[in-house]
Formats: structure tokens, sequence, C-alpha cells
């Protein structure tokens, strides 16, 4: 693998790492300060509810992008960005109140959307998006029990297949949301000398029916500038640079195209095109979703905690569910070098939800309870 590649998959595997393991240390201080959004967290139809949600965004991010509104867009997610900062912040500051507001928590998580705003730098945006990543995962995990995050995590894999190789409807968003430079994707740089200030979207003409614009001479081009994009929604690489779609911090799809790696004469010219990229950007999705399923397990398990300093909830089935995210990272990212169109989650969460599983049988968790079905029965 060019070495260049290299870092930037190891920068991505620790941009994941960083997100679980915020999420895991969240997860206890967020269930004391009355996070919990559900009544009933192993009500499995509490995970229809969300993918209905993830659908309703889809559809109003679209629309947006087709009356020119882009600009809402990037409004709603730099909020949001600031009210999950907020939840993380206030959960783990010192409270340092005035008139009962804890101001503290409130001017450093006021730095978030401000940063997103003025200054959309790639690291400030993984910064705000590890922030997110972890804070939105956290209250996940402690409101789906093991069922609903297993239905939760299915339900999105196969959406996510479907989305990619079926409709492709995600596509349209792909046009906006790289120039809108928010936290719906990590920017994952092969160079520190990288800038995203730097890189022109706005130039980008629409995305063809069937897929990303070829790098060919006479097909329109998404952008100017050299990159590989995993979209949280949907991403598409190619020769000439990166676009990504996204419907939020929840989305569920991800996917690379590469129509120069397609029209290329041989497997060698097509890994050559492959790695000739400026920075991978993966959908913040594609590391929360299957976090989820680690936060619940650490939550919800009945496993014996392993006593890690800092992260009291981390049990075996939660570590391994990290380990199974990691396995199908490794397969997803090696599939991105590769240039080879794939869809991310089915990987990401069969990794978690396959990892969960084996970890709650090595630790003589019953299957029937590991799945959260023991209540039913």
């Amino acid at each position: 693998m060019n070495p260049r590649v290299r870092r930037g998959v190891a920068l991505a595997f620790l941009v994941f790492l960083l997100v679980q393991l915020g999420a895991l240390a969240l997860v206890p201080t967020f269930f004391e300060r009355g996070y919990q959004t559900v009544e009933d967290p192993g009500d499995p139809t509490n995970s229809l509810l969300y993918v209905g949600a993830v659908l309703v965004a889809t559809a109003l991010m679209l629309a947006a992008f087709k009356f020119d509104l882009d600009w809402v867009v990037r409004a709603v997610i730099v909020l949001t960005s600031g009210l999950l900062a907020w939840y993380v912040v206030a959960a783990v500051v010192p409270p340092v109140t005035v008139g009962g507001v804890n101001v503290l928590a409130l001017g450093l998580s006021a730095l978030v959307p401000i940063g997103l705003w003025r200054y959309p730098e790639w690291y400030v945006i993984d910064a705000a998006g590890v922030l997110m990543g972890a804070g939105a995962a956290g209250l996940f995990g402690i409101s789906f029990g093991l069922l609903p995050a297993i239905v939760l995590l299915t339900v999105l894999a196969v959406y996510d297949a479907i989305s990619v190789y079926g409709t492709e409807h995600m596509l349209d968003l792909a046009e906006g949301v790289m120039d809108l430079r928010i936290p719906v994707v990590l920017v994952i740089p092969l160079e520190w000398s990288y800038s995203l200030l730097d890189e022109d979207f706005s130039g980008a003409d629409a995305v063809g029916e069937n897929g990303a614009a070829d790098g060919d001479a006479g097909d329109e081009s998404v952008t100017d500038a050299g990159g590989e994009a995993v979209a949280d929604g949907e991403a598409v690489a190619n020769g000439d640079g990166p676009t990504a779609e996204a419907d939020g911090v929840d989305g569920a799809r991800s996917r690379v195209e590469a129509d120069d790696v397609e029209g290329a004469g041989s497997k060698e010219e097509a890994d050559e095109a492959a790695v000739e990229r400026d920075a991978f950007f993966i959908g913040l999705g594609d590391a929360v979703i299957p976090t989820v399923m680690i936060a619940s397990a650490a939550f919800f398990s009945s496993a014996p905690s392993l006593g890690v300093p800092g992260l009291s909830a981390l049990n075996l089935p939660a570590l391994c569910s990290m380990l199974g995210t990691f396995c199908g990272l490794g397969v997803l990212m090696w599939m991105v070098t590769k240039g080879r169109a794939h869809a991310g989650l089915p990987l990401l969460n069969g990794g978690a939800i396959g990892g969960y599983l084996l970890g709650a049988v090595l630790v003589g968790v019953p299957l029937v309870e590991a799945i959260g079905l023991a209540q039913f029965l």
C-alpha cells in the first residue's frame, strides 16, 4: 500500500477509536444526568422510528439542495454540532454557574459551531466530528437496548446496500455537501499540508444519473481537487476529485465509486489511480452507527466490567464489538484503496454485531439474552 495511503488509513482508525472511547467514557455520565431519550430502551420499535427519521432527514436535505437552500443545511448541522458539544462538555467539565447556567460548558461548547462556521479546516471538522460522534453514540447507546441496537444496525446496513446498489438516490446529495464543509464527513488527509479550505467544490456540476462524474475528457467533473470520498450518506470518488453526500450526523450510507479506476486498462493502472488522492472523506455516521452497538453492549450487557480506568462501562462484549468494527473498517479501507464500489455499513455494522455476540458468548451470556429476546420469552 502507498505510504501516504497507509498514513490515511491509520488516521481513519484513530478517529474511529476516539469516537468509540469517547462514547464509552460518556455512557455512565450520560445515564446519571438523565440523558436517556426513551422510556423503554428495550422496545425495538424505537429503532424503526429512528430509521424513519433518517428517511425524513434525507428527503429534507434533497429538497434543500434542489431549491438552493444549502445554507439552511449548513446552519442546521452547525447548530446541531453546538447542541451535541453542549451535552458532552456539560457532562465532563466542572460546573461554573452564573444564573443557573454552566457558563464554562456553554463557552467551550460554543467554540465548536463558531469554529465550524468561521474556519472549517479539516482538523476543525474532524475535532468537531469526534466530539459529536462520541456524544451521539453515547446518547443512542443508553437509549437503545441490545435488541433495538441490533435491529437498528441491521436495518441501516440493509438500507445502505439498497441506497448504494439499488436506488442510488443518495447521489443527489453528493453535489452540495462537500462545499458546505460540515462535520457530516470526517476528512482524512494523506498529507499534513493538505487544506480543505483550498479545495474548490463550488464549481461542481451535477452528478450523472449513473453515479460519479467521470475523469475522462468530455465528462462533467465533480471537483478539480484530487481525492476520494467515503461519505456519511454516500461518497463518490474519482480521479478528478471527491464529492460526498450526507443526511446528517446519523447518516447510514457509505459508498465509493472510482470511474477513472473502472475505466483503467489494467488492474495495475486501476490500483495506481485509486491511490492518487489528497484525502479520504469518511462519513461521520459510519463511525457513529456501529459505536451505538458498542455503547449499548457496554451499558446493557450483564457481562462484568473489565475494570479499565476511565472506561468503567467497558466489558468483553463491548470490546469484541470494537474489534469487530475495526475488522469491518479494515476491509472497507482496503476496498477503498483498490477503488472498488461498496456499501460501508454492512461491513462496519456486521463486524460490530458479530463481535458483540462473540464476546457475549465468551463470557457465558446466553445467546437469547445477548440478542435481547429474553424479556419477550
